[in-house]
C-alpha cells in the first residue's frame, strides 16, 4: 500500500487558513453574553458601568458603555476610576485585561490599563479616553 504525504505547499496552504481562521475569531468579538463584557460587575439601563468594588485596585476588567461600546475600566487607587475604549488602536480587535496591562489577541499590543498607553506592539497611538466617574460605589459614564 502506497503512503500518501503531504507536500510543502499543501501544508503551508493549510497552515495559512488555520492562522486566517484564528485572527478572525479573535477580531469577532463575538461571545455568548449579550455584548455584558465579561465581568459579573457590570450593569445595565444606566445603571453603572460596573461596581467598583469589582474592579481590582491598579487592575482593570472589562464593561460595555451607555451606548454599547467595548470599554476598559481601571482602577488606578482605592477611589477612583479610568476608562478607555477596549479597541486596539492597530486593526481594531478587542483587548482584554491581564493584571495591569490590556492584551490584544490578534498582534501583541500592549497597553498599560492605568492611563491606556501603548507599551508594546504595533499598535500606533494609546487607547481612546473614555469620561467615567464613581458615584455611590459605582463606576459611571460622565454625562457632560
Amino acid at each position: 500500500m502506497s503512503q500518501v504525504r503531504p507536500t510543502r505547499r499543501g501544508v503551508l496552504a493549510a497552515g495559512g487558513a488555520l492562522a486566517a481562521a484564528g485572527t478572525l475569531a479573535a477580531c469577532g468579538g463575538g461571545n455568548d453574553d449579550g455584548g455584558r463584557g465579561s465581568t459579573g460587575g457590570q450593569r445595565s439601563h444606566g445603571a453603572g458601568l460596573v461596581a467598583l468594588d469589582k474592579v481590582p485596585v491598579r487592575g482593570a476588567v472589562s464593561a460595555t458603555g451607555p451606548k454599547g461600546e467595548k470599554l476598559i475600566v481601571a482602577r488606578p487607587d482605592q477611589h477612583t476610576a479610568v476608562a478607555f475604549s477596549a479597541i486596539c488602536t492597530h486593526q481594531g480587535c478587542t483587548v482584554a485585561p491581564s493584571g495591569s496591562q490590556l492584551h490584544c489577541p490578534c498582534h501583541g499590543s500592549v497597553y498599560d490599563a492605568l492611563t491606556g498607553k501603548n507599551v508594546a506592539g504595533p499598535a500606533p497611538r494609546p487607547l481612546a479616553a473614555f469620561a467615567v466617574r464613581v458615584k455611590a460605589g459605582e463606576v459611571v459614564a460622565d454625562q457632560q
